[in-house]
């Protein structure tokens, strides 16, 4: 699992239900932004592009009544988790949730306010925006990229011990392309299954001389999961 931390967690259980051995190595480590402000006055709801925007957005406002717009199955789960009961999930991607919002809010009943990170895929304030909705983008963490593969990880790759390897973002993909080859184990990946949450994911993957690449059907974690499934149902023993 290269996820963050707290976003590989819930991944981990349900793997481990599959009877998985799950290593966790998190190539972002998610740093909250000092000085942080949420603003709901005016706002008609929330919009929510990854599970450590809202998880952050939790922390400082104590409100949970407006409802959620979430790009996909993972940060609206979060927000559930956070105690939010409106949720509305998009299709895994910003051009999805874009069209969610769209169909379902009309621009002139408030603002949106964009729980959003540092660096964001897509232009969705623009996007909005130009469809007439007034956003807000309050950057409220950050994610800083892992520097170096753990030296844990880098041996369990050359003793073969490693089978599957997931990732949920082109930049953690590409992350660890890069720190692969940095750290002289690139060669070693010929016996691991690699999955990618999308496309512009698996395009990252694509240099690297894994075993095999997967794709999710979509971009979701219960499509991700369904791959592996596959795999597993097929008699690909990990």
């Amino acid at each position: 699992m290269t996820r963050p931390k707290e976003d590989s967690e819930g991944v981990a259980r349900v793997l481990a239900e599959r009877g998985l051995d799950v290593m966790v190595e998190p190539l972002l480590d998610i740093e909250p932004v000092a000085g942080a402000i949420i603003d709901t006055d005016g706002a008609q709801g929330i919009l929510v592009t990854s599970a450590n925007g809202i998880r952050a957005l939790a922390r400082l406002h104590p409100g949970r009544d407006l409802p959620i717009w979430a790009v996909g199955d993972a940060s609206g789960r979060a927000a559930r988790e956070m105690g939010f009961s409106r949720v509305e999930c998009a299709g895994g991607d910003v051009d999805s949730l874009a069209a969610l919002v769209e169909s379902r809010v009309d621009p002139k009943a408030g603002a949106l306010l964009h729980a959003a990170g540092s660096v964001t895929a897509g232009d969705l304030s623009g996007w909005l925006s130009a469809k007439g909705f007034e956003v807000r983008r309050r950057v409220l963490y950050r994610a800083v990229t892992a520097t170096r593969l753990s030296a844990s990880l880098c041996d369990t790759l050359r003793t073969g011990g490693l089978h599957l390897a997931l990732f949920f973002s082109p930049r953690t993909a590409r992350t660890f392309a890069t720190l692969a080859i940095e750290a002289g184990v690139r060669d070693t990946l010929g016996t691991i299954a690699a999955y990618g949450l999308s496309a512009n994911v698996s395009a990252e993957l694509s240099p690297l001389p894994w075993r095999v690449l997967r794709q999710a059907a979509e971009p979701s974690q219960a499509a991700l999961l369904a791959a592996i499934d596959d795999d597993l149902n097929r008699g690909f023993s990990p």
